[in-house]
This record gives C-alpha cells, structure tokens and sequence, in this order.
C-alpha cells in the first residue's frame, strides 16, 4: 500500500515570495511557494467544489497583500504583514478573547473537556484569520491543509502559518466589509445547511436521562410548567451497553412509542451515534463493517482497535465511499424509530486510556482519491468528524427526502457548515465560561460555521442559580440553543434552581420564540448568502476601533444583544458600548436585571411573533408584531421569510419573502408592504407595528398584513415626557427587582459569604484562578506572554491540588479552605494568598501562593502540614502524613512532550509518554528542578524545588495529561516540625 505524496521531495527555501493566481470570482487568490508546491498540494476538502480551487479565471487584478513563504524541515511557513491597528479573528473553535492578536493556535482536533481560555486545540480546526484593516476593509485568510496547523498571531499585524509542505493560501478580498469577506468565502466552502425551523427552538439535553420514563417526565414538565421547548436529546446511555443502532431493551424498550409520545406533545427527538463500533461478533453493525471491509486499519493492514465507551471498538473509515453509504444505510434504517435528529459525539476521533486521546498518527485510510486518497491518519484526523457527519446528514437524506436533516456534531472542520450544527463542546459552569461562550459562538460564525452555541449552564460542574439564568438569558440568544450538563452533577434543567431562576429561563425563553421569525429570517440569509447569524457589534461600523473588542455583546442581523457576564452585576448597570447611530432600547415588558438588554438599529424592522411553546403551534396566521426604529431619515426597512419550516418547497419557490418599509413624512409615519417574492399568496393576519422611541417608549398602531397602516407622532415635546417616563418606569424596575440568588452564607463564618467566583491571581508573567471552597485547588494557571493554561482541571478535581497522606485523593484535596490572608500588589510587594484546610487529627494543611514582585516571571508556592491541636497523648505527635503535591498539566501535544531532568548523581533523563508512570528517589530524584517540555510550542514548565524537603518524585502519563508529583517524607509532625514543600514554576523558551 502506498501512500499518495510519499515520494514527493520536501524543497528547502529561504522566505520568498509566494506565486498567485485568481480564482473562484473576483478578489479571490490561491497563493503556492512554487510550481513544484502548487502541484504537490494535496486536494481540497473544504471547498464544496474542490476543482473551484485548481482552476484559474480570468482576472486582471492583483492581490492588495502577498505572503511570503520559507520551507523549513518539511514545514512551509507563510507569513502575512499588515499595517498596525489591524484586528484578527476567526481562527474557528477556540477560546479566550474575542480579537485574537496575541494568540496561537493549532488546528488538530482534541477531546478536551474542561478547556480553559488558553487551551490551544479545540475539537474542530478552521484554518482561517479574518483581518479587519485600520480602514474597515476585511481579508480572509485559508490555509487550505487537513494537517495539524500552527497559526500564529502573537505580534501584532502579522500572521504566520506553519504547516508540513505542500498547502495552498487562499486570499478573500480586501473587501469593505467582513460580511463580505463571508459571503465570499462561502463560494468556496458552503453555506450553514438550511435548518428545519423546530431545530431554532430550545433543546433538553442530559448526560443522560436514563430511561424513556425520565424523558416523558422532562416533556411533561416542560409543559406543565409552560416553559417552551421543542427537543429532547438522548445521550449514549439509551443503547444497549453502548452499541451504537441498538436501544435497551429495558430502560427503552420502544424508541417508537417514545418519539410518538414526544410528537404527540410537541417535542422532537434527537439520538447520539459516536463513531465507535464495539469490536464484537454477532453484533451485526461490527459484523456487517467486517464484511463490507470499512474500518481504519493500522499500518500493518488489520483493523485497528481502541478503546471507547463500548470498550475494545473498531471505526469506520468515512474518507471512503463505501464506508459512508455503510455507515448512511445504517442511518437510513435508524430514522424509522421516530429519531428526529441526530448527535455526532467522540469524533475527532477520541480514544480513551492513550496519552494522545486519539488513534496513532502512522493509522491508513483508503480516502477518495478527490479527498486525497490512501494516506495515513495525520493526513485525515482534522477532518474524520466531517466526512462522519456529511455521511449522518445524507443517512438522513435517504431516510425522507421531505425532511431537512439535522445532524449536531462535536469535531468539525472549515465547511463542515454543510451538514452539521455545532456546540463549544465540554464546558464548565463558571463566569469565565459564561463570557468565553459569547466569543466562541462568534468566532465560529466568523469562520462560516454559524448554527452554533453553548451548553448553557456549564457541561461539568454545577452552576448557581445565578449563573445559570443569566447563561439562558443570553444562550436563549444564540444561534443554536441547548442546556447539557454531565453526569454526577446536580439537575441542571431551567426549574432545577429555584422560583426565581425559573421565571428568568422562561422569559429566556419565551423571548427566543417570539424572535423565532428573525431568527428563521437570519438562517435563510446565512443559507442563502452566507452571512453570519451572531456577529460581533463592530460589523455594525468596522472601522470603529472602540467596538472591536467587545466581548458581551454581538449583533442578531439589526437586533444588538448587550449582556452582563459579571455575577454582581445585572446588564443595566453596566456602560453600553453601542455603534454610531441609532439604537433604541426595548423589551417585550419582560425586563429583568439577569436579562441581556436588546437595542434595535435606526433603519431597521423586524418581525416577532407570540410566545407558543413550542414551533408546532405557529402557523402563518399567527399575529404578527413589526418593529420598527427610524433611521435620522425618517425610513426603516426589514425583510421576512416564511415557508413551511421543513422540506424543500423553498428551492422551488414555494415561500414568501416580505420587505416592509416604514417612511416618515411630518408626523405621520406609513409602514407598508414594499415589495415580495415567491409563490406563496400573503396570509390573513394582523399586524401589530410597534414604533419605537427610545428609552423603551413606542407608539402602537394594528392593521392587517399588507394594508397600510399610519401611526401620528406627538409632539417633539411629547415624545421626550414618553422617553422619559419610560426610562424612569425602567429604572424604577429595575432597582425593584433583585438578582437571581447567587451567593449563600455558611454556618459558622460569621456572616460572611461564600462567592463561586475563583479568587484570581494576576501579576507579572502569571494569571492564576484558585477556589478555596474546594481543596483550595489552583483551577487554572495561564502564563500571560505565551497564552498557554498549563492545568487540566475542574472546580472539584485536578488542576494543583495537595494531599495529607500517601493515598490518591486523601485529605487536603476536598475540604473547604479559608482564605487567612489576601495581599494584592502593592509598590515593591508581591501579590499572594495564603490558604488553610482543616485535615483532620488536628492538623492544617497550609498553602501560600505568591507572585514575588522582585521576579514575577516566577510563582512560588510555600505548602505545609502544622499541628495545631494535637492530643498531649499521643506526645504532641500526629497521624503519619505526607505532604503531596499534585498538578494535573495538559498535554497540548501529547506526542512532542516530555519531561526533562538532571538527577541528583549528574544524570540526564528524558522521560516520555510512553513510559507510563515512573517513580525518582535517592541519586536519581531531580537535582532541584524538572521541566515539562512541549516541542511544539517551544516552551517548558519548570518546577524547581528544595531537594532536601522532597523525598520522591513521581512522573504519571495519562490520557492527554501529565502529572508531576513532589512527596515529602511519611512521618508524624507536631508544632514544632511541619512537613513543607516550597516550590516554583515559570515558563522558559526550549532551544
């Protein structure tokens, strides 16, 4: 077997600049290093029409920005200059901030639950930078490669990508705005599939609910409690002991008679199928894969087999044909259980009990040859979840020609637009998450993947009430709306938290359903032109700097959604950054302070519908309400579109498609119908216009669908004592209307509240999140010049956390800790905490965290066991303890990190994934310090500590983490020995 491109010889070259030729349409380019490059480049498999990116056109222009490219030890490096002030975003699934400069990321797709700010690989890769020039004008960047691929923005106006040779650059614009950066790209990739309208509603989702009694339970109180939703999600525990195709047969029996109960009551059902097929004769899936020859093979030609949730799996191979008519036959025969939609999870692919998380790189697919045909796994592991989830969207093809399909799927890449929704996948109940989701939705629609969003409310851990209705108040506003949390945690759907936050949720919710037509409106634009859904509020004026790092607040076509993600304060009280312009606050009397607040542009009408609980209520006789903001022109215009909310009837004309108009002359303003299109005759209904005057005041007028209607404005007088009053009644409110609870005060700490937000640390090179509540432990630790956040953690387990015994999880991990004393910096002092836990016997386990003003490269942390009140019995001596120290570290790249250290005799080690768990003692513990070295970042974590306090030193591979454990001696301690362990980390570059 040999693989296509292994031959080819790796050109050596010093930076040049790149060859170019016009493709596709006008002010598009495909940028190559050489001839030679151009023709080695592999397929497309973003392009929905790869031949689109082979084929020149006819164009005499020439590109405004040409990279350079170096070919260096069979990578090609390319690099863009721009001028300064420009802004970058894009970069698809990633967290942290919403303008990118800064940042680095690499494109390869990782499970990576509980990933934080500075997590450098997501489960989808987008090699794409959209760069917003001083002047507004926008380029779109596309390094077109399936390999893992290294974008770098750290200084300012330059981007550098790095990626094995040979890939082509393509170039969209400069043009005068993102959205037509968007729209331009969408030529090449595709647009978001056209979603059916119930797919906008609210989704239900657990990890999992456990039996078809506890599903109708969850549809039955959404409705008792008249709460609106339309889904209901399936997680991998309906199977038969995980097998994908199958159901249990006891905690559901009959998947039909379910989804007919969920129809008959409003509710759709979506069923998750991850890739893993359990490697088991008899089993007919893995025996028909087995027959029909689908699975990936390893190198030596067998199938390879790894280990998922059914256990031992094999995995079908959808660069290949055959493996995905397999694979959407299965589908196909699946619908007919009354499955709705379905769920593409564990798809980057993720393999368990493996360093790497994923299947070994030298792994053989037998691609189409228009894909790239037979390579190894490097080649294919970025796009595997896309070519699983086109294969899922065309099953559900087969299945009903008249039904649109919807597939959700975790790992994606750039088009992957074409099949599937997305969601930001394992998220964890915290503020920081709350406001990273907001970004992320963005950035995602930034990158052409606009049907997209959170798990509201966190996947692991458990939100407050707080947090979690002002997560739905703004997750009721994204794209793609669904609540999902894990197993082991506490309840988390919108009536789990008490009065308070339920009545928050609803109007959430019930807000979302009344903009279903906008939002179904924005979806056929986006499917139609391929304009994003959410966008950034500077798409409103790109050349207005101020707008361009704002993080809580983003655009709905004209509709500006502005929210709060700090927990003590509500949206209203914070400063509104708003484009120029007009923009007139409103609400549909619905106002609250864990509410986003809404503002609609000058120029603008939009349609809102009534609140039904679900979308199998609407009908397009339902009343409609316009509303309607003047521009300084007097004018408003606003487009809807309305079709049969599934199917295929709109390609064939069966919709309709109104353009209202509102003019202002004297003081009358006339709202009509200016213009339609499509086959369908204009419904009998009435309309509602609403004019809106600011402050939340607007004048009323009703009429019916396509008659004039003519409101009289007042006075100018007039219309101030209307704002005015309005904003005083909004106010009053306002200030009448409490948060949500957040905070509870604990017995015995005398008044004092105990907050969920991590106490932070932020000074010098280092920006560390600690929670006293749980084990005292360090939730993450972000080296600030680099970006990269070290731990792999969650509130209640990992990240730097500290045990009392020599058993894995025994005292000082869990309990409650006390802040004893909290310094911030001060001229010539260092930032610290110091914490303290009771462990039982009488003793502390005591911790101070501090960043040294005279060496804030570095932070230090001084750990100890004390005896406090030990029995004068036991001589003033306690229990044997052992004071350990245990960091769980993210591997970002599993394979081209190490751990590095001189020992104690003068020898050098080098300790590897592979090795599994190794044990350091006597002459061959660390002389004083280690390192964990990442290659592929050029960086190490250097942990140096006092020898003469640490007795071993422990090296511990996991499934993409790493652990570097300092042990003290075992002994008893009293008040006069204490068992310590000081040490540091910093960051250095590895040569």
């Amino acid at each position: 077997m040999t693989l296509r491109g292994d031959d080819s010889e790796t050109i050596e070259m010093a930076p040049t600049g790149m060859i170019f030729e016009p493709i596709l349409e006008q002010g598009v380019f495909r940028f190559d290093c050489s001839v030679e490059h151009r023709r080695s480049a592999f397929p497309s498999v973003s392009f929905k029409n790869s031949k689109d990116r082979e084929v020149p056109i006819i164009s005499h222009n020439v590109p405004a920005y040409t990279p350079t490219c170096a070919c260096l030890q069979e990578k090609q490096v390319v690099t863009f200059e721009f001028s300064p002030g420009t802004s970058f975003y894009g970069t698809g699934e990633v967290g942290g901030q919403l303008e990118r400069t800064g940042k680095r990321v690499f494109t390869w797709n990782t499970d990576a639950w509980g990933y934080g700010s500075g997590t450098t690989s997501l489960y989808q890769s987008h090699p794409w930078v959209l760069a917003v020039l001083p002047s507004g004008e926008t380029l779109g960047v596309l390094a077109d490669t399936t390999r893992k691929c290294e974008i770098d923005l750290r200084k300012e106006g330059i981007i550098r990508i790095i990626a094995p040779t040979s890939y082509p650059i393509i170039t969209f614009g400069p043009f005068s705005s993102p959205t037509a950066v968007l729209e331009s790209l969408s030529h090449a990739v595709g647009t978001v599939f056209m979603p059916p309208k119930w797919a906008l509603g609210y989704h239900q989702c657990r990890w999992s609910y456990m039996s078809d009694k506890r599903v109708a339970e969850i549809a039955e109180t959404f409705r008792d409690k008249k709460i609106p939703s339309d889904v209901i999600w399936m997680d991998i525990d309906y199977m038969d002991g995980f097998r994908c195709f199958t159901f249990d047969k006891e905690r559901f029996p009959d998947p039909s008679a379910l989804a007919k109960h969920l129809h008959n009551n409003g509710f759709k059902a979506i069923w998750m199928l991850d890739p893993g097929i359990k490697k088991e004769e008899g089993y007919y899936v893995y025996d028909g894969g087995s027959k029909n020859d689908v699975w990936i093979r390893r190198k030596d030609g067998k199938p390879f087999t790894g280990e998922v949730w059914p256990g031992p799996c094999v995995f079908p191979d959808y660069t290949n044909s055959e493996a995905r008519s397999w694979w959407a036959n299965l589908v196909k025969d699946f619908i007919s259980n009354g499955v709705d939609g379905i769920w593409n999870d564990m798809n980057e692919p993720a393999i368990f009990k493996v360093v790497t998380k994923t299947m070994p790189e030298n792994n053989i697919h037998r691609g189409d040859d228009e894909l790239g045909g037979v390579q190894n796994h490097s080649h294919y592991h970025n796009v595997y979840g896309m070519l699983m989830a086109r294969s899922t969207y065309e099953g559900m093809e087969l299945a009903d020609k008249n039904k649109r399909p919807f597939v959700l799927t975790r790992a994606g890449f750039i088009g992957s637009q074409r099949y599937a929704a997305t969601w930001t996948g394992d998220n964890l109940s915290t503020w920081e998450h709350l406001h990273m989701s907001i970004s992320m939705v963005l950035q995602l629609g930034l990158s052409g993947q606009p049907l997209s969003g959170p798990d509201i409310g966190g996947f692991a851990g458990n939100a407050t009430p707080r947090l979690f209705g002002r997560w739905m108040g703004v997750g009721a506003m994204f794209p793609f709306c669904r609540g999902h949390s894990e197993a082991g945690t506490d309840d988390h759907e919108p009536w789990s938290f008490g009065e308070e936050c339920e009545e928050v949720c609803r109007a959430a919710l019930k807000r979302r359903y009344q903009l279903l037509p906008h939002f179904y409106t924005l979806f056929y634009i986006a499917h139609t032109t391929g304009a994003p859904v959410a966008a950034p509020i500077f798409f409103a004026d790109p050349k207005d700097s101020r707008l361009r790092t704002v993080e809580n607040a983003f655009l709905l076509g004209s509709l500006l959604i502005h929210a709060s993600t700090f927990s003590n304060q509500g949206s209203h009280e914070l400063q509104h950054i708003l484009p120029r312009g007009i923009w007139l606050r409103f609400d549909f009397e619905d106002s609250h302070p864990d509410l986003p607040t809404l503002y609609l542009q000058g120029g603008s009408i939009i349609s809102v519908g009534p609140p039904h609980l679900h979308v199998g209520e609407s009908s397009l006789s339902d009343d409609l309400t316009l509303l309607v903001s003047l521009d300084e022109n007097g004018k408003a215009l606003g487009l809807l579109f309305e079709d049969d909310g599934d199917g295929y009837g709109y390609t064939k004309g069966r919709y309709l498609i109104t353009h209202y108009i509102a003019e202002r002359h004297s003081s009358i303003v006339t709202v009509k119908v200016l213009k339609t299109e499509g086959e369908w005759q204009r419904p009998k209904r009435c309309i509602h216009v609403q004019l809106l005057l600011g402050g939340g005041a607007m004048l009323d007028a009703w009429g019916m669908d396509g008659e004039i209607i003519q409101i009289k404005v007042p006075s100018e007088s007039e219309v101030s004592e209307l704002i005015s009053t309005s904003n005083e009644r909004f106010k009053l409110h306002m200030e009448n209307t409490k948060l949500i609870p957040e905070k509870e005060v604990l017995h015995g700490q005398k008044g004092m509240e105990l907050s969920r937000v991590p106490v932070e640390l932020n000074s010098g090179n280092w920006k560390l999140n600690i929670v006293p509540w749980i084990g005292g432990r360090i939730l993450s630790m972000t080296h600030v010049p680099s970006g990269v956040q070290w731990l792999h953690s969650r509130i209640d387990i990992n990240g730097y956390e500290e045990y009392s015994g020599t058993e894995y999880r025994s005292a000082g991990c869990t309990e409650e800790y006390k802040v004893i004393e909290r310094d911030l910096e001060h001229a010539g002092e260092e930032e610290s905490l110091i914490l303290e836990g009771d462990v039982g016997g009488g003793l502390v386990l005591q911790r101070k965290i501090a960043i040294p003003k005279d060496n804030p490269r570095v932070f230090q942390i001084a750990s100890s066991i004390e005896a406090r009140s030990v029995g004068a019995g036991s001589g003033g001596f306690s229990r044997l303890v052992c004071l350990r120290v245990h960091p769980t570290f993210c591997l970002m790249h599993p394979i081209e990190s190490f751990v590095s250290f001189t020992s104690v005799d003068g020898t050098k080690h080098e300790v590897w994934p592979e090795s599994g768990e190794q044990l350091y003692e006597g002459n061959n513990l660390p002389h004083g310090e280690w390192m964990l070295v990442d290659k592929s970042l050029n960086l190490r974590l250097v942990n140096r500590f006092e020898v003469s306090q640490v007795f071993k030193c422990i090296v511990h591979w996991d499934c993409g983490t790493v652990n570097l454990e300092l042990w003290s001696e075992d002994r008893p301690v009293s008040k006069e020995s204490p068992l310590k362990i000081e040490h540091e980390y910093e960051v250095t570059s590895f040569p």
